[in-house]
């Protein structure tokens, strides 16, 4: 029993109908070497409804076939969240090109900003607890902001939803660990270039806002780290 020109396969449980010609496009992928006898291993699954098993993540595996049928022209999805699942999916399937593909990082500039205190006890400079910082902003890129942080990336505050290919200076994160979002940025790639900073002991302002400790405001402060990747 020859293979038909349209093939039919279910992959971890999400269903496809695919050309052969597209499955065994790639030279020494796994697919290849798969669906690429004359006919179908006696050995090779298939689910109650006769399509071929693949018992791999069904939802990325539309992008090894978007990949499979224009390897020059294939491109990540902007904002792509999922690079490092994909990876582990070309490899599985032998797939050299999408490998290449993904070992490109998009160079690009990230600037993390946040507003500081510290908090302070009963008795005012002697009993200095901890830093307090109210939010971490996030400014950049909004496909490279998205593929860094991923969902720990807060847009409530951001009034172009949906835009991928634009800047934005209104991000900020989910939570307030700064050394979070470092490992964050070195994971991908980028380096610290520069930062700046106000200082401590400034003027401390008449009108408060209420529960604001006089004290700890005085020591308010404002930093800005711009990192980078080449």
């Amino acid at each position: 029993m020859s293979w038909s020109t349209v093939v039919e396969l279910n992959v971890g449980g999400t269903p496809y109908v695919v050309s052969h010609k597209t499955l065994v496009s790639e030279e020494g992928s796994l697919l290849q070497e798969i669906f690429g006898a004359d006919c179908p291993p006696s050995n090779l699954p298939t689910d109650a409804q006769g399509r071929f098993f693949i018992d791999r993540d069904g939802g990325l595996f539309r992008h090894v076939l978007d990949y499979l049928r224009e390897p020059v022209r294939y491109t990540l999805p902007v904002g792509f969240l999922d690079r490092d699942r994909l990876r582990r999916e070309a490899e599985y399937f032998r797939l050299a090109g999408l490998l290449e593909l993904l070992a490109k990082q998009v160079p690009g500039c990230i600037t993390v900003g946040y507003r500081g205190s510290f908090q302070f006890g009963r008795d005012g400079l002697a009993d200095v607890k901890f830093r307090k910082i109210t939010r971490l902003l996030v400014h950049g890129r909004v496909a490279l902001c998205r593929e860094v942080f991923g969902d720990t990336l807060n847009e409530s505050r951001d009034p172009d939803h949906g835009a991928s290919d634009r800047y934005t200076a209104r991000f900020f994160l989910k939570h307030v660990f700064i050394e979070q979002a470092f490992d964050m940025l070195q994971e991908q790639g980028f380096r610290l270039v520069g930062s700046c900073g106000s200082g401590t002991a400034g003027s401390v302002s008449e009108n408060l806002k209420p529960g604001v400790d006089t004290e700890e405001n005085r020591w308010n402060h404002y930093n800005e780290f711009v990192f980078v990747r080449d």
